[in-house]
């Protein structure tokens, strides 16, 4: 059945979903379909916490009713092919949809390793799918032995969660020589580790994973240095590739790792075709290199400006790159990150001036549910601008990070945050007299001033 529509979104998370309703705010007379292929969705965050803090897997399901009731058509079909001159997308259903402008919010699919023995049942790797994830669910809570592969964000997380459920063994594997090697600098990493291990997680690091063995269902895993392991369960969360097949098949531009390259108005290389998400070409901030980065958060900004301009630059509010804001939570820890790590920025070439401060989360010190906090900051030399920064601590302390990046994106100096005037409680914040992120720009502007 042929179908007509103004704007067509492929892909029902985050980032399509977004974009559908910044679309209907800025072209309210625009008709507007979501095509998503997988009935029942989730939200992507909220994944690692099906397996214990949510109550039911099914909390976890993301709902699109206020999308329909704005008058955004939600349907679940999937697109298998595409026809840029003829501007349609058909459907396995057999619909045919045209269209005037076609969003590609189609996400990133699980990297799934080339381990022989993989194939085994009971090994799962995370898929945004509610009824798929509800398996995984039941089997995990009936499993004495659960495996994790890959110590980033996912990994970390998982472990933290599944660590609460009684009578199971958590081993949590990890190539690199420590856990979110990839957004922090060692002494984060170090954090993350201590609590996961106090809470019984057993940690292996600079451990590979060579074969899967069992019958058909996975009984051990082998690691390269000859040990075996019993487990149940194997989760795989070694991270994610763009899910771009569909922009390849149609000759859009893609680069390397297989995202859609994108401008600044997330516009593809055909100019009625955005792309936005996971699928899509990040850029670093500051070296403007292309930058592996898929979170929530970003999609949801490269949305925004996708919606905005989609018949027409109503909006100057292009994607100046990707700060890489990241925030997770392990047992009353968070640790967040945004921009630039120390070792990162130094592999770039930049010559940087790192202020790092320790203290608590509130004042005076002797009030109760007190948490120890770090925050570390990292600027260019000679120019004082910030280039990344860190925060560990309790809860009170997560949204800090997000001041931090708004700091990075307008290009903040060490000077103008030593005198920032900030909102404190001492319930909410540290003190005033030593609040972190002032006393980090300070450390750090001393620094400056003894080299000179």
């Amino acid at each position: 059945m042929e179908k007509r529509t103004d704007v067509l979104i492929v892909g029902g998370g985050p980032a399509g979903m977004v974009c559908a309703s910044t679309a209907k705010k800025y072209y309210p007379d625009k008709q507007i379909k979501i095509i998503k292929n997988v009935k029942n969705s989730v939200v992507p965050c909220g994944i690692p916490y099906m397996f214990y803090s949510l109550k039911n897997p099914e909390d976890n399901k993301m709902g699109f009713t206020s999308l329909e009731n704005a008058g955004i058509e939600v349907i679940v079909d999937e697109v298998v092919k595409a026809d840029r001159e003829g501007k349609y997308v058909e459907t396995k259903n057999g619909d045919k949809y045209y269209y005037e402008k076609l969003v590609l919010a189609m996400g990133s699919l699980p990297i799934i390793p080339k381990i022989p023995g993989i194939e085994k049942k009971n090994i799962f790797p995370i898929y945004k799918d509610l009824d798929y994830l509800k398996t995984v669910v039941e089997e995990v809570r009936k499993a004495k032995n659960v495996l994790i592969v890959g110590g980033g964000f996912i990994g970390v997380e998982v472990a933290d969660e599944i660590s609460k459920l009684e009578g199971i063994t958590v081993y949590l594997v990890e190539l690199l020589p420590r856990l979110l090697a990839q957004s922090f600098d060692e002494e984060f990493s170090i954090l993350a580790e201590e609590k996961l291990k106090s809470k019984g997680v057993n940690i292996l690091t600079n451990a590979k994973v060579v074969e899967f063995l069992g019958d058909e269902k996975v009984r051990k895993v082998k690691l390269e240095d000859g040990r075996e392991i019993e487990v149940d369960v194997v989760i795989l969360g070694i991270g994610a590739v763009p899910n771009s097949s569909l922009a390849k098949e149609m000759g859009l531009e893609t680069i390397n790792n297989g995202a859609i390259w994108v401008d600044e108005y997330m516009r593809t290389s055909d100019p009625d075709i955005f792309a936005i998400g996971d699928c899509a070409l990040k850029r670093d901030f500051y070296t403007r290199r292309n930058t592996p980065v898929m979170f929530a958060s970003t999609a949801t900004a490269e949305a925004r400006i996708a919606g905005a301009n989609l018949y027409q630059i109503k909006l100057i509010r292009e994607n100046k790159g990707t700060i890489a804001v990241y925030s997770t939570y392990i047992d009353g820890l968070v640790l967040a990150s945004a921009g630039l790590t120390e070792n990162s920025a130094k592999r770039e070439g930049f010559e940087v001036v790192v202020g790092s401060v320790d203290g608590i989360d509130k004042h005076p010190g002797t009030l109760l549910g007190v948490n120890k906090t770090k925050v570390k900051l990292i600027f260019s030399k000679y120019s004082g601008v910030l280039l990344g920064g860190q925060v560990a601590g309790g809860t009170s302390f997560a949204e800090l990070i997000n001041l931090i990046g708004v700091a990075i994106q307008q290009r903040m100096t060490a000077s103008e945050l030593e005198t920032l005037q900030m909102a404190t409680h001492p319930y909410l914040t540290c003190a005033p007299t030593v609040y972190h992120v002032v006393m980090s720009a300070q450390e750090a502007i001393n620094k400056i001033f003894l080299s000179k």
